[in-house]
């Protein structure tokens, strides 16, 4: 009878009543066996005792969830014990000495079977359109850590992320949607174990569909489960940061966890059979290969239909549309994607590069995705920070980018634009470095970007000098006036409200430590500055979304875009070269609502002009800390090195 159970697919360990189907593909030659472990950690081994297209299955009476299992191979000699690629969960923290060999294998996290049967209390999923979407990317332990108000059991964990303190933070200050940095299951690499290290970031991936159990304190399955309902019983959505472009394998010499042993083919071999590595890491996924393709799809919908996450941010996106050496734009992965009934809905967002051939392909990504706009983010810090010559990039990208991005496609194709990122400097030290301090990182400071373009405004790191802060504070509000006011969907890094420092380290990726948990402990600097900008992102989805929605598909020519100088005459080709003090008119239909942004690039105050009619209401002045509700009509003094929103209502809404 229990034979008549068994089947190929789905792949993994699928329970039902009478026990657990169990499958693996294997077209290797190597001998495998299924292996359970008793309570005792004692050591079952069954034969898979069935062979469909080289995937190898068989069904287990009376297996529960919580059963803990693995895969005996024989490879090269050695008896090892490797992961199923479809686990579900681990039965413990990822960890080994280095080097990682047969007999550690024994010793190492194994695979739990896991019932998804969960109580989502009804609650939908909140569904937010793009052009109201404002992404803060955040890590489950960074940023709860160190929370004054959190549970001491539940710090840097996934329950302590949807706390009443934390949900209440979230909703006081506009956060809509979280980008989770990665959860899946990682595991450090062998140099980070050698330094006694983790992997903080997580961008290492071990098994695609389990959840990472370090931000567990028993079950992560549920746990992570219940993280997501109730952030999205308060509106908030989840979207994962996932890594398929390379796995913890590495490349030639690195551990053997799963598909090395399994199927070289996984990853993208060369003529003499080595890992090509475009990622950095030492391998790279091959999507062209069927059975890869199949395990990345078969993770989405995991996520999706068992976690109800929102959408995903793939790491270097460009490796999942390769044909070998070059990008396809037509590849299997997007195809297979836009047409499945399940992922087609969620948000996609790409980082639209490797470090391959043909990897930077920012504007390349087919309809349904959107894409990290690092021309967005380069342009901005050097028109504010490097006060670099480029009025006319810095338009192009406060405008949506749609040299890259058709307007005609917005909002569902609207770039995704940042400042700031994990990996960089956080806003905080942007201001306030000129070159990067990453020595904690044990890589004597070699690791990490370069080309910051940061400014310390004249001291480099903590000081007490009153100017300076001024200063940093300043551009601090101009960068993400700025961000939250351009078209596109702002990405925010989460820590950057509480204007949180790395010491100048920018790529933290190994700091489980207060270099990297956020501070709660603010200054009266980053009070205030909270203040500010949960101001600005309440009046950002106030005001743009009714203006992105305008300047977006078939109809937007219609509405309104006047560059002006200062004096209010419209700016000609000759104002392009150098110009430090202009504006820019945003207005609906002939007499509809009307945006004005005044930039002040130069080191003197300027006086605007302001167009005829009705008072303005002043959203922001960035020279200012704190915002002060007043209008002007006529003209505007704005002081140097900052600039001004004012928005007026159409007419017929000003009328008495």
């Amino acid at each position: 009878m229990f034979a008549k159970l068994a089947r190929p697919f789905p792949l993994g360990a699928t329970l039902c009543d009478q026990g657990c189907n169990f499958s693996i593909y294997h077209p290797e030659n190597k001998p495998l066996k299924l292996v359970l472990f008793k309570k005792n950690n004692k050591p079952h081994i069954i034969e898979l005792q069935n062979n469909y297209q080289n995937i190898y299955y068989t069904f287990v009476p009376d297996i529960k969830a919580g059963q803990v299992y693995g895969y005996y191979i024989k490879d090269k000699g050695e008896e090892r014990l490797i992961l199923d690629p479809y686990a579900q969960a681990l039965d413990t923290i990822a960890h080994y000495t280095p080097p990682f060999t047969a007999e550690q294998s024994w010793k190492f996290a194994k695979s739990v079977v896991v019932d998804h049967s969960f109580d989502w209390q009804g609650i939908p999923a909140p569904r937010i359109r793009h052009e109201e979407t404002i992404v803060f990317e955040t890590h489950v332990k960074g940023f709860s850590k160190q929370h004054p108000e959190q549970p001491h059991h539940l710090s840097g964990s996934y329950l302590g992320l949807c706390q009443p303190s934390m949900v209440a933070f979230f909703k006081k200050h506009g956060i809509n949607c979280l980008q989770l940095l990665p959860i899946t299951s990682c595991m450090s690499e062998p140099h980070l174990l050698k330094m006694n290290k983790v992997n903080f970031w997580g961008y290492n991936s071990l098994c695609f569909m389990a959840p990472e159990p370090r931000y567990a304190s028993q079950d992560a399955v549920t746990e992570l489960k219940t993280m997501v309902r109730e952030l999205h019983r308060h509106g908030i959505e989840v979207i994962m940061d996932i890594v398929f472009n390379h796995t913890a394998e590495g490349g030639e010499g690195g551990p053997h966890f799963h598909f090395k042993s399994l199927d070289k083919n996984y990853y993208q071999l060369d003529s003499n059979k080595n890992f090509k590595n475009y990622t950095g890491c030492g391998n790279t996924v091959n999507l062209v290969h069927q059975p890869s393709l199949n395990i990345v799809l078969d993770t989405l919908r995991n996520w999706v239909t068992h976690y109800h996450i929102d959408g995903f941010r793939f790491d270097l996106a460009s490796t999942l549309g390769r044909y070998g050496d070059r990008f396809n734009t037509e590849a299997a992965f997007f195809k297979a994607i836009a047409q499945d009934p399940v992922l087609r809905e969620v948000k996609l967002i790409a980082e639209p590069w490797d470090i391959g051939p043909d990897g930077y392909q920012l504007g390349s990504f087919p309809r349904g995705w959107n894409e990290c706009n690092d021309k967005y983010r380069d342009t901005v810090k050097s028109y504010w920070l490097c006060k670099e010559n480029n009025i006319k990039e810095f338009a192009t990208r406060i405008m949506g980018s749609r040299d890259l991005f058709s307007a005609g496609k917005w909002p569902d194709k609207l770039p995704v634009n940042f400042i700031s990122y994990h990996d960089g400097f956080t806003l905080q030290d942007l201001v306030s470095y000129n070159r990067k301090h990453n020595y904690a990182n044990g890589e004597n400071n070699r690791d990490g970007h370069g080309d910051n373009r940061s400014n310390n405004h004249g001291a480099e790191g903590r000081t007490e000098n009153y100017a300076v802060l001024c200063r940093r504070e300043r551009m601090k509000r101009n960068l993400m006036a700025t961000l939250l006011f351009s078209f596109g969907i702002p990405h925010v890094l989460a820590v950057d409200l509480l204007s949180h420092s790395q010491g100048g380290n920018n790529n933290a990726y190994c700091q489980d430590n207060e270099i990297s948990w956020a501070n709660w402990a603010l200054t009266k600097e980053g009070d205030e500055f909270l203040t500010w900008i949960s101001m600005m992102i309440h009046k950002r989805q106030t005001i743009m979304p009714e203006f992105i929605k305008a300047f977006s598909g078939h109809d937007r020519g219609r509405h309104r875009v006047i560059w002006k100088r200062s004096d209010g005459h419209n700016m000609t080709g000759e104002d392009w070269q150098g110009i430090e003090a202009f504006a820019l008119m945003l207005g609906l239909d002939k007499d509809g609502d009307e945006l004005l942004f005044l930039f002040n690039n130069s080191t003197i105050p300027t006086r605007y002009r302001l167009p005829v009619g009705n008072k303005w209401d002043i959203v922001c002045d960035t020279s200012e800390s704190q915002h002060n509700c007043r209008q002007a009509q006529t003209s505007y003094m704005q002081s140097a090195l900052s600039m001004t929103i004012l928005h007026r209502r159409c007419t017929a809404l000003n009328q008495p």
